[in-house]
């Protein structure tokens, strides 16, 4: 099958420092695909590389067959990429709802004249925005904060509220970095099932960075490790859980499970 997203030997320097080494990726239509490793691997570097944060030193990125590398972070997100972050970037003064709502401007086209004479066009497509921006909260389970501003929401609603304001943005690949962090045991096998949801209704591709195993192990088709921003494995899950280096570079001498 043909990858929907294509990275090919992507190494990328920090002045004099090798952040990452080589780096090959290809993610299939709606395939969940895992990356894991140690802090301080490369894990989230790989991912602004790819969504445009930085800019590659070397290599190729492709988005369905297309050239994405050095392009700018809003032109990347348009062509398909949505992407949440590991620390938090929500705007903190906006309530829930005008989050996930203002994630669907880039695709509205009525236009300036549109707006000021509120003509049919603007009126179907703020229509179409609302309904979808009540069905992202249904699905991530916080239509009841909907008019609470983010900064009151519990952390891990907060979380919800970044995941749901990428797919607002209609993603063909959705990029999670560390969504579970901070969450309970409790909101963790929450989150595993909204997952699953969203990958079920909106058939979409997943790559995601986690720390956590159970969550990783129980979504993931395909799970790279990374260290020193080397890929050292990557195989199904049961292969990685089992791998003695993934074991010994990642966690020591602990058991995966």
């Amino acid at each position: 099958m043909t990858a929907l997203l294509h990275v090919e030997n992507m190494t990328h320097f920090f002045g004099g420092l090798r952040a990452v080494h080589n780096y090959n990726l290809n993610i299939a239509p709606r395939q969940i695909f895992g990356l894991i490793g140690p802090n301080g691997a490369g894990k989230t570097t790989i991912f602004n590389l790819i969504t445009g944060v930085y800019t590659p030193t070397e290599g190729k990125i492709r988005l369905e067959n297309k050239n994405i590398k050095g392009l700018e972070t809003n032109q990347i997100a348009a062509m398909g990429l949505g992407r949440t972050f590991q620390n938090l970037a929500l705007w903190r003064h906006m309530n829930v709802v005008d989050h996930i709502r203002m994630a669907h401007y880039a695709q509205l086209d009525y236009g300036l004249l549109g707006a000021f004479f509120n003509s049919r066009a603007c009126r179907d497509q703020e229509n179409r925005v609302r309904e979808n921006a009540h069905r992202l909260m249904q699905l991530f389970d916080i239509e009841k904060y909907a008019d609470d501003l983010v900064t009151s929401l519990p952390y891990g609603a907060q979380r919800r509220v970044e995941m749901a304001r990428a797919m607002a943005t209609k993603p063909k690949v959705l990029f999670l970095d560390e969504p579970t962090a901070g969450m309970t045991p409790d909101e963790l096998v929450k989150m595993i099932r909204i997952i699953r949801q969203v990958h079920q209704d909106f058939n979409v591709a997943i790559f995601l960075i986690e720390h956590r195993m159970k969550f990783v192990m129980e979504l993931c088709e395909t799970i790279q490790t990374l260290v020193f921003g080397e890929v050292i494995a990557q195989g199904p899950p049961e292969e990685i859980q089992n791998n003695p280096q993934v074991i010994e570079a990642y966690l020591g001498k602990e058991d995966m499970t």
